[in-house]
């Protein structure tokens, strides 16, 4: 699998992956136009596009999935919740076929297995992923304020892992948010993934995953080299996990796993 992350942060989420039978994207929180400029730039097709599969309903990972999924005619899935949310935030009545998935019941698209698993977000039915082709396993995990040993189950599992490392507490803590968007984002269970949490999670799973790719920073209350040094300070003895920085404005290197 071919694993791009397009965009990734508070103004807009989406990656592109690529097997053997075709292509999906996680999340379309851009524009439809410029996420397919993106998935072009990035070398990918959009006639391999077989599907959107959907984290959760805020804008910024799904602002295009309405336009795209009519313009690609793909289906798009998502858990039940989700697809309401969807279906309720919709500005017109065309048709786009939904595709509801059950957390930790896998499905296909194409030859693609995908298993959904719950993450913490303030949002109606939030979930990561865990996708699989030809042996080759992803996991997606951003928009959640905590991992659980149920969401380690499945991280442990990845090659390649995307993992939320949202912000730096002390910069959020002195930066310029109200109180109240404060505490939203250091919420156990509805916030984001600090570094410092984020390089807990790592340090369990260094022995298991080959590659990381830390996605959603916060462009206010975070820096890249604050988060990789953090990820970095737990990997860097005894093992070989490549890391990397998934940026906002940037299409990042593609992964091969």
């Amino acid at each position: 699998m071919k694993v791009t992350v397009l965009a990734s942060g508070s103004k807009g989420n989406c990656t592109y992956i690529e097997g053997d039978s075709g292509a999906l994207l996680i999340d379309a929180g851009l524009s439809a136009k410029e996420l397919l400029r993106r998935v072009e730039e990035a070398g990918g097709t959009r006639e391999l596009i077989k599907g959107i599969v959907l984290t959760h309903e805020h804008s910024d990972h799904m602002k295009g999935v309405d336009v795209l999924a009519r313009k690609l005619n793909i289906p798009v899935y998502a858990t039940h919740g989700t697809l309401w949310q969807f279906e309720e935030k919709r500005r017109t009545d065309r048709s786009v076929t939904l595709k509801p998935c059950r957390k930790e019941e896998a499905f296909k698209i194409g030859e693609f297995g995908i298993t959904a698993f719950s993450t913490y977000h303030d949002a109606c039915d939030p979930c990561g992923f865990l996708i699989s082709e030809n042996g080759s396993k992803v996991a997606y995990c951003t928009d959640t304020g905590k991992i659980s040993e149920k969401m380690t189950e499945y991280l442990k599992k990845a090659d390649h892992l995307i993992l939320e490392s949202n912000h730096c507490p002390d910069m959020l803590e002195n930066g310029p948010y109200p109180v109240f968007l404060k505490e939203r984002i250091r919420d156990r269970n509805r916030g984001h993934l600090s570094n410092n949490a984020a390089s807990e999670c790592l340090r369990t799973l260094k022995n298991e995953i080959a590659s990381v790719l830390l996605a959603h920073l916060s462009e206010e209350n975070n820096t890249p080299k604050k988060a990789l040094d953090n990820a970095s300070g737990v990997l860097c003895s005894g093992c070989s996990v490549s890391v990397g920085i998934a940026l906002q404005h940037e299409i990042s290197p593609t992964n091969t796993i």
